[in-house]
């Protein structure tokens, strides 16, 4: 596991270090670029930031449950081995292309999403089609982490009310800094101090726990302030404080791999095939999301993390750098259930489960107790899916407004997110049911869809990535085209079996959806490229 461990830390620092500069290179990113948080700053949206607060905020936003579930569940359908090569290579020459890309064309088309690339180099209709996918998209994104998250503040009130706690510092740490002078390193200090302390009381004494229709309302009410309020005043600053949570689970997972002694059980390679998942090839591509390619990221990178970046030569540290943090919170992962046997109870447990109670074998190297420990293995978990829920129903707000060419007004922003939260609420109220007639948590059953849904936005992030790059004088675009058709063919390939498979309803019917928008903008794209020539195309 060492070994394993240190080889995977090793490939994705080269990652960073040498594609990552090559990609700048190629890019022609230049520190004398204007950003738009200093050419539009409103403070709102627009708002220059520290780079190390930035870096906290992205990487919690794009990190989700993503790198923890998905590997797990791949890991235990056909082996760690090929999920850890999938995350490795996937991150490196895919998903830091990915996210950097996003990140770089944005900042060069004044913050906005990458849809608008693909209205000044394809045509409107793609632009428009695009962006009803990635709200679409969102949908699923906001309805899993909801669920998700409701479903853990249930089983664990101390996790739910450390949760609200971070919320609250969170807002007073954004006021004191951007209102009131406060230092970056003393704020960070006396917050992180609160919290510690409120960790610790809510593990000691716990409040009677509120049921799951509550913690939905409250979820989706938070999710809509997130969405309207200042950046600086609760969305930046609280997903900034919920990265030292995310840190300090990696430093204490890398302490209990490097120094725990704990030998590697679960088995290399199980099986090419898996009853529930499917086959390797495609779904072991769109099991791992989060962690080696995530379409989401290019929706953080391009609607939030943009608007923020100070100079553009902190774009890879943002953008290619959050890769490979959540990359190395996957290998962490892995290593959770390599410390398994096929025979142990747990294995047949939920991915946050597993990972927390690795979480806590590898936390007894410091004195923390294994129930402790797996306490604060759920409550990272909850801050990575807590992080991703305001930031997409922030984003899904964004998209509605580009979409309807509306002004930045509060009116706009309140109707946008309202419509934005809408639709989550009703799925998540639907009545789902397994053919044997029991009850099925709605996550269960979008979770499946999302994953493919993420990886799909991901391919069409790259075919536009890629015309972009032609239609600018970019010299090496062969590096872009071969991931996007990967990943076009996997994903539309595990998309129509799902489909196939799936009895109908509200969530498949999206999912329908999602495959025609999908095929409507490829075959533009296509189009787009056979055109040729580097000219931008009419804007109407």
């Amino acid at each position: 596991m060492v070994l394993f461990t240190l080889a995977a830390l090793a490939l994705l620092w080269a990652g960073y270090r040498f594609y990552g500069g090559f990609l700048e290179r190629n890019y022609s990113v230049s520190p004398s670029e204007p950003v738009p948080s200093s050419t539009m700053t409103d403070g709102v949206d627009y708002v220059p930031s520290n780079k190390f607060v930035l870096l906290g905020h992205h990487f919690s936003s794009i990190a989700g449950a993503g790198p923890i579930v998905g590997p797990l569940i791949a890991a235990a359908a056909f082996g760690w081995l090929p999920a850890a090569l999938w995350i490795l290579i996937g991150t490196v020459f895919i998903g830091g292309l990915h996210d950097f890309s996003a990140l770089i064309i944005s900042i060069r088309h004044q913050g906005r999403s990458v849809a608008e690339v693909a209205r000044k180099y394809i045509n409107n209709r793609t632009y428009k089609l695009f962006l009803l996918f990635t709200w679409l998209a969102l949908v699923y994104v906001v309805t899993v982490f909801a669920d998700l998250t409701a479903d853990t503040f249930v089983n664990e009130p101390a996790v739910s009310q450390t949760s609200v706690l971070y919320i609250a510092v969170a807002a007073v740490f954004g006021w004191a800094m951007y209102r009131r002078g406060a230092g970056l390193k003393a704020g960070t200090v006396v917050s992180l101090t609160v919290l510690l302390a409120g960790m610790y009381l809510s593990y000691r004494w716990q409040l009677p726990a509120a049921d799951k229709r509550t913690w939905i309302a409250v979820l989706m009410a938070y999710c809509f302030a997130a969405s309207i309020l200042p950046v600086w005043l609760l969305l930046q600053p609280r997903d900034y404080l919920s990265s030292y949570l995310l840190y300090a689970a990696i430093a204490i997972g890398l302490g209990g791999i490097f120094f725990g002694g704990h030998a590697v059980t679960w088995p290399a390679f199980k099986a090419f095939s898996d009853p529930a998942i499917g086959g390797m090839f495609p779904f072991l591509f769109i099991t791992i999301a989060c962690g080696a390619v995530s379409g989401f990221h290019s929706l953080v990178a391009s609607g939030t993390s943009s608007k923020q970046l100070s100079a553009p030569s902190e774009a890879k540290f943002i953008g290619y750098g959050g890769m490979v943090l959540e990359a190395v919170v996957a290998v962490i992962a892995l290593c959770t259930i390599m410390l398994l046997s096929p025979a142990d109870p747990l294995t047949g447990s939920a991915p946050a489960r597993i990972f927390a109670a690795g979480l806590g074998r590898f936390s007894s190297l410091i004195g923390l107790g294994e129930r402790a420990g797996t306490i604060f293995g759920l409550l990272v978990v909850s801050a990575f899916m807590l992080t991703t829920l305001d930031s997409a129903t922030r984003i899904a707000r964004y998209i509605l407004q580009e979409l309807a060419g509306a002004a930045n007004s509060m009116r706009s922003r309140l109707a946008a997110t309202a419509v934005s939260v809408a639709l989550p609420v009703l799925l998540l109220n639907l009545r789902l049911s397994a053919p044997d007639g029991s009850v099925i948590p709605c996550w269960k059953v979008v979770w499946p869809l999302f994953g493919v849904t993420n990886q799909l936005l991901a391919a069409l992030v790259l075919v536009i990535v890629y015309i972009w790059a032609r239609n600018t004088g970019v010299k090496r675009t062969g590096l872009i085209i071969a991931p996007a058709v990967f990943m076009t063919v996997m994903t539309i390939w595990a998309l129509g079996s799902m489909l196939a498979s799936s009895g109908f309803n509200m969530i498949t019917a999206i999912g329908a959806v999602l495959l025609v928008l999908a095929v409507v903008v490829i075959s533009e794209s296509a189009r787009a490229v056979i055109a040729g020539g580097p000219r931008e195309r009419a804007e109407s």
